[in-house]
């Protein structure tokens, strides 16, 4: 669950340029000719060219870095579309519009973003390097989740708004590896903690080894925490980052991650960002969402009342609560991600906002400058690319359409019937295929692709027997 909040942050931090044009290097990125002293000096000898995928996670070639710099830095690289095609598991599967077995899995290009080129300090003498999808006429691939967010800034920037984004999240780190976890058939998992150590400041040396090089690790990367805290649940720790660009938290993010896995492996720790890894665990991402004019004037809170929301703050939460419970497979992307949305676990059960309430959707938190929105649907399985462009889309849908804004929610919001939050990706799925909303905000390319992915997790889950069913049923049937 989580507690912490951004909502006494200094003004002036929230009040940060906004978000640069596309294409803008990040200050924390390094330039390409800082990229080419570096591995002449042989501080770096590996580039690593990632490409986002479906599910959120790095894909890609490490190069040498010589070649990298004659070559792919100016050519790109060619890697097989399925990389934007395919489930969790990576297997190559019909259903999908951009590559199949009939098409012969064919390449697409990834065209390196040289603005978010960084040093890795969790690896030795590497870099790494995002990239885009692209056709080979040049052409952005549209169902890349890098290229969706994209889309939904440009959307937003027509109406003069540019977001800015901090990204909360949570995970689980367990004792062993991962392969450990495997041969156990994931039975006896072992948290690194045992007790509530919500807020805690007494950390054992395991945990405190791993916060100091996972702080100092991302640092050196130029993408410093806010905060690191334990958390209520066995093993759980949250990690919140500073506002920023929307397109460069969500990078972060995922070089975040990977950061956490490697670093974890290094410990003897398996951490997890699945939404609810045991039951009755649930691990957030929450996303906090402020609006600015391109000359860096918040546009959420009313200028004559720092405690009030203007309206365009009235229009965006009136959109989140409208557009939101019909976009659930870019925020709760697996079966599991249903299995978070429980009462009393700190995520939502309804689409409703509240002032500083932790049980609502919505939350609405600061005042003046430091007014922000914390959307807590999103779990930590999400891909931020994704959830982030439903939370834009639905924001973009309120401003025009101005749909009318509920009262707003004082109390415990899960008691409450109301608009519930899909239980079940079952009913996630078909909801977004049928929207209208979707269909306006993403393309009907985007939408058919997303929901078959959505439909292979389906299908996987109907054919393997689990644990919980062999329990409840073996010496019962």
């Amino acid at each position: 669950m989580t507690r912490t909040t951004i909502s006494n942050v200094p003004t002036a931090r929230l009040a940060a340029a906004p978000a640069p044009e596309r294409g803008g290097r990040s200050e924390k990125a390094v330039s390409l000719s800082d990229l080419r002293n570096l591995i002449k000096a042989g501080a770096i000898d590996t580039v690593l060219l990632a490409l986002p995928d479906l599910q959120g996670r790095l894909k890609g070639k490490r190069y040498d870095a010589g070649h990298f710099l004659q070559r792919v830095a100016h050519h790109g690289a060619e890697m097989c579309a399925y990389v934007l095609a395919t489930d969790v598991e990576m297997s190559p599967g019909d259903g999908f519009a951009l590559t199949s077995w009939e098409t012969g899995y064919q390449d697409l290009t990834v065209k390196p973003d040289l603005a978010t080129a960084r040093v890795v300090p969790w690896m030795p003498r590497t870099a790494v390097v995002l990239g885009d999808a692209v056709h080979e006429s040049g052409t952005p691939i549209e169902v890349a989740p890098r290229q969706i967010l994209q889309q939904q800034l440009t959307r937003l920037a027509q109406h003069g708004l540019h977001p800015q984004v901090g990204i909360e999240t949570e995970f689980v780190l367990y004792k062993g590896t991962y392969a450990d976890a495997e041969q156990t058939g994931y039975q006896g998992l072992r948290p690194v903690t045992a007790e509530n150590l919500d807020y805690a400041l007494d950390h054992d040396p395991v945990c405190d080894r791993f916060f100091r090089r996972l702080q100092r690790a991302l640092a050196g990367a130029g993408m410093p925490v806010e905060a690191i805290k334990t958390e209520a649940g066995p093993g759980q720790v949250e990690v919140t980052f500073p506002y920023g660009d929307a397109l460069a938290a969500c990078d972060q993010h995922l070089l975040f991650k990977h950061a956490v896995r490697t670093l974890g492996s290094r410990a003897g720790l398996a951490p997890t960002f699945m939404a609810a890894p045991e039951t009755g665990r649930a691990n957030g991402l929450h996303l906090h969402v402020s609006l600015w004019s391109k000359n860096g004037v918040s546009q959420l809170h009313a200028p004559d009342n720092d405690r009030a929301m203007s309206p365009t703050g009235q229009h965006a939460i009136a959109g989140l609560l409208d557009a939101l419970p019909e976009l659930g497979p870019f925020y709760a992307p697996n079966v599991n991600s249903y299995k978070r949305f429980t009462p009393g676990s700190f995520a939502p059960t309804n689409f409703d906002w509240g002032w500083d309430n932790r049980t609502c959707a919505v939350r609405v938190v600061g005042r003046g400058e430091g007014l922000h929105l914390e959307i807590r649907v999103p779990g930590a399985d999400a891909n931020p690319y994704l959830a982030l462009s439903a939370v834009l889309a639905a924001i973009n849908h309120g401003i025009e359409q101005t749909p009318r804004l509920s009262i707003e929610e004082t109390g415990n919001s899960s008691r409450i019937i109301g608009n519930l939050v899909p239980t079940a990706l079952a009913d996630a799925m078909p909801a977004f295929h049928t929207s209208a909303i979707a269909r306006e905000a993403f393309g009907t390319e985007v939408v058919e692709h997303y929901c078959h992915l959505a439909y292979l997790e389906l299908q996987h889950q109907q054919r393997v027997v689990t644990d919980a069913e062999r329990q409840r049923w073996l010496a019962r049937a």
